[in-house]
């Protein structure tokens, strides 16, 4: 059975959860607070956890051997045994008396399960939820790995649900090119202000866990460094803050004592507060703040915004450490936003060597309207990474958004559109590999090239318009742009040209037959009706 055979199964036990008149919305954050202890039953089971994460009485064997109301009368208990490491019992030595026992003092669990409760009313869903996971073949998704099969559920959830996380949720082709070309090492602090279920974190650890043989080719320090100390997000929403939690602890990040992820407010005194970073790789939310600039507290941005992308972003290239590198995912609008966005942008670019931008198609995220870019950016210059003025020279864009395909169920985006770029962005994760204009994937110019070799230099300059990597000076983005980025060139073969339109008069002259012939038709119908105009 496959891991996505596995992940459907999942999901299909949200049916029970509906019949038990749970919302769409609570479906993986009600499941998943089962499933996690299945799940390190299942990794304690087979080794791969050294010892049990969860105390005894609240693990898995404590609940699959129990049925009717007491079966859902001890889930409660677990469930607030977990979020508060405290349990009711009954006192052995004075009957009647109820006494508060401790059962464990693991800060991790305790963030894991805070103020978990199920809305489940009916046990026997309970029992059928347990029953379905108790018939699913675990060990043969023990190659991929748990958390793979848990990541896996909230991918589903977040293409599904029409609310919520689903909404900003990274497609994992996503994640996984920028991951790539920004290349985090080992030792390095890797930072997601905007975590979500912290998918960012979890694709570079796995690609540091193949760099490293799963950190075995590591001594001891630098493995410990890696699974408690090099990651670390921020997120806002408390059971998206879960989601994350459980997500890092299933594929090995640790973190301190509450776990990688933070649960607090990037644009407030937490974020203030965090340390510099070596990498951060993020996708802030969308939108404005509501209720105004209530949610962006910070007093230490230089440019007061309600525009929450541009305070991420702010907090992003401030927080690098010199020489620190960061990819994120931005609307259009951070590249074109007036006032304070230019500001921004300026300043960005002041501070940070902005050496590159992939534009992305539309139809890839949930907000369907909305148009985004990875921006990849150092800080410093290229060749001094203390440098603080004047660092970009250069911004390369590549346009993976002009006569793309319309992306979404029926044309799934996936990492074959992405190569492309990869290659042209170059093995330099700083954006210093050497460059060169052209790139004509996906049918993206008509012109043959090669033609014959006296033409091929004017032919390849001609078309240049028509390639979907070009570079553009810092002097003529200030001059030619007034340092607005939002800079495309591709002619869109869905937009009407207008100079291949017929003359004005032409086309006014149709309108006006169009008209008189819809009038005529008109006053036709009324005489047929008897009415008197």
């Amino acid at each position: 059975m496959s891991n996505n055979d596995i992940v459907q199964k999942l999901w299909n036990l949200c049916d029970v959860l509906r019949d038990d008149g749970i919302n769409y919305s609570d479906y993986v954050t009600e499941l998943v607070l089962l499933l996690f202890i299945k799940m390190v039953h299942e990794n304690t089971e087979a080794g791969i956890l050294q010892k049990h994460l969860l105390p005894v009485g609240c693990r898995w064997t404590d609940l699959n051997s129990k049925s009717g109301i007491t079966l859902l009368n001890d889930y409660k208990a677990v469930l607030l045994a977990l979020s508060t490491g405290k349990r009711q019992e009954i006192n052995p030595k004075k009957p009647g008396e109820i006494v508060e026992v401790t059962v464990h003092s693991d800060p991790l669990i305790s963030a894991i399960y805070a103020d978990a409760q199920t809305r489940l009313r009916e046990p026997r869903h309970l029992e059928q939820l347990i029953k379905n996971l108790d018939q699913i073949d675990w060990f043969s998704v023990q190659k991929d790995g748990l958390g793979d099969l848990y990541e896996g559920l909230l991918e589903k959830n977040a293409n599904e649900t029409k609310s919520g996380a689903g909404q900003y949720f990274t497609p994992r082709a996503i994640i996984n090119c920028m991951v790539r070309c920004i290349k985090p090492q080992i030792k390095n602090i890797i930072q997601d202000p905007a975590a979500g279920t912290a998918g960012f974190l979890v694709a570079a650890d796995h690609y540091l866990r193949q760099k490293t043989n799963d950190y075995y080719d590591l001594d001891a320090k630098d493995a410990n460094f890696q699974k408690n100390k090099a990651f670390i997000g921020v997120e806002l929403v408390p059971n998206t803050h879960r989601l994350a939690l459980m997500n890092c602890l299933l594929h090995g990040i640790e973190g301190g004592d509450n776990g990688a992820i933070i649960l607090g407010n990037t644009l407030g005194q937490v974020g203030q507060n965090l340390a510099p970073a070596d990498i951060i790789l993020a996708n802030p939310p969308f939108g404005t703040s509501k209720g105004g600039d209530a949610s962006i507290t910070r007093d230490d941005l230089t440019y007061e915004t309600t525009n929450k992308q541009l305070a991420f972003l702010q907090h992003i290239y401030r927080n690098l450490k010199p020489g620190g590198r960061a990819a994120v995912v931005l609307p259009d609008n951070v590249l074109f936003e007036a006032g304070k966005g230019t500001d921004i942008r300026r300043d960005l670019m002041n501070k940070c060597n902005l050496h590159t931008i992939l534009r992305l198609p539309t139809g890839i995220f949930y907000a369907q309207g909305v148009k985004t870019n990875v921006l990849f950016f150092t800080k410093g210059s290229a060749i001094d990474k203390l440098q603080q003025e004047n660092c970009t020279q250069n911004i390369w864009i590549y346009d993976l958004r002009t006569n793309m395909p319309n992306f979404g169920k029926r044309t799934p985006f996936g990492e074959q559109y992405l190569q492309p770029f990869e290659m042209v962005y170059g093995q330099n994760p700083d954006g210093t590999s050497p460059r060169q204009e052209g790139e004509w994937s996906f049918n993206s110019h008509e012109n043959e090239l090669n033609k014959s070799a006296s033409k091929e230099n004017q032919i390849m300059n001609d078309s240049l318009e028509k390639s979907r990597w070009r570079c553009f000076s810092r002097d003529w983005i200030a001059k030619t742009k007034g340092d607005s980025l939002d800079i495309s060139w591709l002619k869109d073969n869905n937009n009407i040209d207008t100079a291949s339109l017929p003359d004005p008069r032409v086309l006014a002259k149709f309108a006006k037959d169009e008209l008189t012939a819809a009038l005529g038709e008109l006053e036709f119908l009324l005489s047929e009706l008897e009415v008197t105009i």
